[in-house]
C-alpha cells in the first residue's frame, strides 16, 4: 500500500487530488497539508512513502519543506512537485532540493495515479524533455562567479570530483548521456548495450554516488563538472 501525503495550500485541489488516490487501489491518503510546515510535521507522524508537494505555499514553501523531508532519518519520503506551469522558475532548485520529480496541476488523472506509483517505487518522474528543461536553467544559473562564491563552488567540485572516481569509465559514459536528457532506449542504443546493461549500469552509479534517482543523477553530472552545457 502506497501512503501519500498531499500538500497545498488550496483546499479545492488538496482534497480533489486526496479524493482521486484514495479511490486508487494500492494508495492510500496519509494526510493532507496546507502548506509546508504541516506537511513537515504530518510527515513525521504519518510516514508516508510519496509526499504530493505544491511549489508555492505560505508558512513554508515547498522546496524548503522538501529539503526538511530529506532530513528524516533513513531514506525518508519521496517527493513529488506540483506546479502551475510548465516552466516554472523553481523546476532545477526543486529537483536539486532531493524531490523526485514535478507534475503540472492540470495534468490528467491518470497522469497524476502514475506518477505516484513511478516515485514510490523509487524512479524519478523526469522525462527526456524535462531533463533538457534542467540543462537549460543549470546552464543560466552557472555564470561566471567571483570572490568566495567562485571558490565555494570549486571546492563543491572538487568534491563530487572525487567522487566521480568511484565509477568506472563506462558508468561515467552512462551518467554524462543521462544529463544530456537522452533515455535509456536511447543510452542503449547510443553504446551499443541491451537496456537492461543500461539499466545495471544506471542502479550502480547511483549506488556508488550516493543519489536517490535519475533526477539527482542530472543534478549531479553537470555540478560536478563532468558535463558542460553547451557541450
Amino acid at each position: 500500500m502506497i501512503r501519500c501525503l498531499i500538500a497545498d495550500d488550496q483546499a479545492m485541489l488538496r482534497e480533489g487530488f486526496g479524493a482521486l488516490l484514495a479511490a486508487q487501489d494500492g494508495i492510500t491518503v496519509a494526510g493532507l497539508a496546507a502548506d509546508g510546515a504541516q506537511a513537515v510535521t504530518l510527515a513525521r507522524q504519518a510516514s508516508p512513502d510519496v509526499v504530493l508537494m505544491d511549489v508555492r505555499m505560505p508558512v513554508m514553501d515547498g522546496l524548503a519543506a522538501t529539503r526538511e523531508l530529506l532530513k528524516f532519518p533513513g531514506h525518508g519520503p519521496r517527493v513529488l512537485m506540483l506546479t502551475t506551469f510548465d516552466l516554472d522558475e523553481y523546476v532545477y532548485e526543486a529537483l536539486r532540493a532531493g524531490a523526485s520529480g514535478f507534475l503540472l496541476k492540470d495534468a490528467p488523472a491518470a497522469e497524476l495515479v502514475h506518477a505516484v506509483r513511478v516515485v514510490a517505487a523509487g524512479e524519478a518522474l523526469l522525462a527526456p524533455s524535462v531533463t533538457r528543461r534542467l540543462i537549460a536553467d543549470f546552464a543560466r544559473q552557472q555564470q561566471p562567479r567571483a570572490g568566495s562564491a567562485a571558490q565555494n563552488t570549486q571546492g563543491a567540485q572538487e568534491t563530487q570530483a572525487a567522487r566521480l572516481a568511484q565509477i568506472t569509465s563506462r558508468e561515467a559514459q552512462v551518467l554524462t548521456l543521462i544529463a544530456r536528457g537522452l533515455s535509456n532506449s536511447e543510452i542503449s542504443e547510443h553504446l551499443v548495450i541491451a537496456e537492461q546493461t543500461t539499466k545495471t549500469h544506471i542502479g550502480r552509479i547511483l549506488m556508488k554516488l550516493g543519489l536517490r534517482d535519475r533526477a539527482q543523477a542530472v543534478v549531479f553530472a553537470y555540478e560536478s563538472g563532468l558535463v558542460t552545457p553547451g557541450e
